[in-house]
């Protein structure tokens, strides 16, 4: 886990013109990186750095810094295996065969995307925002960080503050997994804040289905006991699109398929 922190961080230090070849834009571009946001999306740019790098089904990563790629693909590897395991313990929480989500979600060509955020120390953290209010897309996002807190959480209307300790994965429900379980699991809305005093990173692990997987309600859960389904069912791939044109306003872009 150090190992993957310490290798992003290198990244983010290394000359802008040897990162600019991963100038990319979109969610399943192979590897992105910038600086903020798209300011053509959000209007307001965020003070943040990001890496975003795809590793599954397709493994990809950058060229640098020396054994990135190895760190990459063991680290992404071993949270891939716990969000398996989680999935599986959702799955009989629903009162369904362990291994469901994984055949329904098509799990072995699931897609797998890492984003790393740096976070630099910021002259006036209260006018400024690392990231904005946003549901992840996907079924868990796992999350890990350098020490440096920063993300908040909203319950019941307000934001709550999360002390993550070093060292531990911390997990948190994603708009799929909501649609799939028919509300029963529920997406959490979250925003990263910045201070002026420490930099703070942080590495984001989606764990999706496939791309060609439509996600809906599970019938097994509406024959047992769900009146009717709260969410239409849309593919993932296509939901990723939706969602990479849509403004960060702090609404979930869930709003779009609930019934």
């Amino acid at each position: 886990m150090n190992k993957m922190i310490d290798s992003c961080s290198e990244f983010f230090n290394l000359e802008q013109e040897e990162k600019r070849q991963y100038k990319g834009k979109h969610t399943l571009d192979p590897i992105s990186c910038g600086t903020s946001v798209d300011a053509s999306v959000t209007e307001v740019l965020f003070w943040r750095d990001y890496l975003r790098v795809l590793v599954h089904p397709e493994f990809h990563s950058p060229t640098k810094p020396s054994g990135f790629s190895e760190v990459l693909a063991e680290f992404t590897k071993a949270v891939r295996r716990v969000a398996r395991d989680l999935l599986g313990g959702i799955s009989e929480s629903l009162g369904l065969d362990s291994s469901y989500i994984e055949r329904a979600m098509n799990l072995d060509l699931s897609l797998q995307l890492l984003g790393a955020n740096l976070y630099p120390p910021c002259p006036q953290p209260e006018l400024a925002m690392g990231l904005p209010p946003h549901t992840d897309h996907g079924l868990l996002t796992v999350l890990v960080h350098n020490g440096v807190n920063g993300l908040q959480l909203q319950h019941k209307g307000m934001w709550v503050n999360t002390n993550i300790i070093p060292g531990v994965l911390f997990v948190h429900v994603g708009d799929h997994l909501e649609v799939l379980t028919n509300g029963k699991y529920k997406s959490v809305v979250h925003r990263a804040v910045v201070n002026n005093k420490s930099t703070r990173i942080s590495i984001a692990m989606p764990h999706g289905p496939s791309l060609d997987t439509v996600v809906s309600p599970a019938a097994e859960l509406l024959e047992n006991g769900c009146p009717r389904a709260n969410y239409t069912g849309m593919k993932y791939k296509d939901y990723l699109e939706i969602q990479h044109k849509s403004k960060l306003r702090g609404k979930t872009r869930l709003d779009l398929l609930k019934i």
